[in-house]
């Protein structure tokens, strides 16, 4: 099956991340490779003016904890912590790192989402490897 699994997260309750981590167990081979991912979307300077920096810190590091217990609950992951647009984002990650299967949560689709979460779209559309989308 697969030898280098990514496993994107995000932490609110819309995405399954416990069904994400069931599929790439599933999908691994023996000796696979997990890792957890979450991407920090990155905010426009004008912005990041107003906010102080003890601020910004301080919500990097939450988000590095969460995302340290994240992968916990994947037995031998490896979380990676990535700034940037989340869809593009994991796609050059995947490309980068020698990924052969992405297993993805997604979100309950709106109309405006039509299908697929824009993020879950980009990712299926763009990635050079295997996409597994969870619902």
């Amino acid at each position: 099956m697969y030898k280098n699994i990514l496993v994107p997260v995000v932490f609110d309750k819309d995405h399954d991340t416990q069904a994400s981590y069931a599929v790439a167990r599933a999908l691994a081979d023996k000796n696979a490779k997990f890792t957890v991912a979450h991407v920090i979307e990155d905010i426009p300077d004008y912005v990041t003016t107003s906010i102080p920096r003890d601020v910004l810190a301080s919500t990097r590091r939450e988000a590095e904890a969460s995302l340290a217990q994240a992968a916990k609950d994947l037995s031998g992951s490896t979380p990676k912590m990535i700034s940037g647009h989340a869809g593009r984002s994991i796609v050059d990650y995947a490309n980068d790192n020698d990924i052969d299967c992405i297993v993805l949560a997604s979100h309950r689709p709106g109309f405006s989402d039509l299908f697929l979460g824009s993020t879950a779209a980009r990712v299926v559309r763009h990635a050079k490897c295997a996409v597994h989308v969870i619902r």
